[in-house]
């Protein structure tokens, strides 16, 4: 973690005071559940004529709290914050997360980080939303403080899918067992991942199936070992692709790499950002006997994918 901010994010020193409808969590992956927190949010800011506020946290409070402990991110934190000014808020602010925050208790955690300067008129969260040291405020304990400090406190009930509650653990879990579409339905998109093309083995141009070597920054969470049909972007350029996420084991690889080859197109993206999308999963990671059978499958993968994203 550094103190340097995304673009269109503040700290709660920044931030100018006066009345606000807040919503707080840690928003990984902007999913389905939050943005309906941030909807609700909005939507009531809007009504009273005050500010609209997504607060969030960085680093992850477990990477603190618990170091080694957290888990891989969905996105970056740039990404959260532009997914959470897409839901419509007017602020997003970004707690640096300490072992001092963590160390405040309740009371003391609404009195110095919600009310000072946010002055919230209602505070939106998810029913299992907790707060304070050893994560011992809950929604009543909010909804107390909202009666000492005039807030309103709506508790949103977590969203279901399949019968499973939508959240940033279970997109997790449905992502590194290659579930990609549920996790699509979930995030209400496909996840993705944005890292540097840098330069690989270029075995893939040998076998007349060059790709792009995408270094993921690391803890940020790509699916499990498989073959992906999806979507590679550059800027305002977008291009259907195959990536392969995995050790590469027909060549005895070791180390997972991100692989993405462009269907029909030719473009130069060494040393640049790539961000790729993972829409349907193809297969299974596999080791073949040899670059003629592993060239077999890439045909076959390469056609099944013009036709899922073109149908």
């Amino acid at each position: 973690m550094t103190d340097e901010l995304p673009r269109d994010a503040l700290r709660l020193d920044d931030v100018a005071p006066g009345p606000s409808v807040v919503t707080i969590g840690a928003f990984d992956g902007v999913h389905r559940g939050h943005q309906t927190l941030v909807r609700r949010a909005v939507d009531a800011a809007r009504s009273r004529g005050v500010r609209s506020v997504a607060m969030t946290f960085d680093p992850h409070p477990a990477a603190v709290v618990r170091p080694g402990s957290e888990p891989p991110f969905l996105q970056t934190l740039a990404d959260r914050v532009a997914r959470l000014h897409d839901g419509g808020v007017d602020e997003v602010v970004v707690l640096r997360f300490t072992r001092e925050l963590a160390a405040l208790e309740p009371q003391a955690f609404l009195e110095e980080v919600l009310v000072g300067r946010l002055a919230p008129v209602k505070v939106v969260v998810g029913t299992n939303f907790r707060f304070g040291h050893r994560a011992a405020g809950d929604v009543v304990v909010l909804a107390e403080g909202g009666e000492l400090h005039g807030y309103e406190v709506e508790a949103v009930t977590l969203l279901e899918l399949d019968g499973e509650p939508i959240s940033s653990t279970s997109v997790r879990d449905r992502l590194a067992a290659g579930d990609v579409a549920w996790s699509t339905r979930a995030l209400g998109r496909p996840h993705e991942v944005v890292g540097e093309v840098v330069a690989g083995d270029g075995r893939g141009r040998t076998i007349g199936v060059p790709t792009a070597n995408v270094a993921v920054p690391p803890g940020l969470l790509v699916p499990g070992n498989g073959v992906y049909a999806g979507h590679a972007r550059q800027g305002e350029r977008r291009w259907p692709c195959v990536t392969n996420v995995g050790t590469r084991p027909t060549f005895d690889g070791t180390g997972v790499t991100v692989e993405t080859h462009l269907l029909d197109a030719e473009v130069e993206l060494y040393g640049q950002p790539l961000a790729v999308s993972f829409e349907h999963r193809l297969r299974g990671e596999q080791k073949f006997d040899g670059p003629d059978e592993l060239v077999a499958q890439i045909t076959r993968d390469l056609d099944t994918a013009q036709a899922l994203l073109r149908g």
